[in-house]
């Protein structure tokens, strides 16, 4: 089978500039595939694909940055019944079940919690507090 793409063709694959007034032809001819490969030969190469990310996924990597484990205050201690060490995902998340359960975000503006005696502990003392200030307010109760 051939195929007839002109003269951009010539000039593509010669380097040559083509001529506005000529108009020349190239062929391109395609060779026939390989022999073809068996059934069982495909099925071992699709096994071997398959079974290399199955591979990578059993293999876990240590938590880093706000997913590793931090040891924390005595203040968060209390608050969090006793965890010495957790995540500052985990210890935000609990928090958040908190203000939930006990109904401490104002009506008016649920942006900004009410504290209780608990959770001033935990927010230097503070009566009232954004809720994107409580990760800043977090940071001096996970010890380095």
């Amino acid at each position: 089978m051939a195929i007839s793409l002109g003269v951009s063709a010539r000039f593509l694959f010669t380097g040559e500039t083509p001529s506005p007034l000529a108009k020349r032809s190239f062929s391109v001819r395609f060779l026939p595939t390989p022999v073809a490969v068996s059934a069982n030969q495909r099925m071992a190469t699709l096994a071997a694909a398959v079974s290399k990310p199955a591979a990578a996924e059993t293999k876990k990597r240590e938590p880093r940055g706000i997913m590793k484990p931090r040891r924390v205050s005595p203040e968060m201690q209390a608050f969090l019944g006793g965890v010495s060490e957790i995540p500052r995902t985990q210890a935000l998340k609990q928090i958040w079940a908190y203000i939930k359960q006990h109904n401490l975000q104002d009506p008016e503006n649920k942006k900004v919690i009410v504290c209780d005696e608990q959770l001033k502990k935990i927010f230097g003392g503070r009566d009232r507090v954004g809720f994107l200030e409580i990760a800043g307010l977090l940071n001096p109760h996970f010890l380095k």
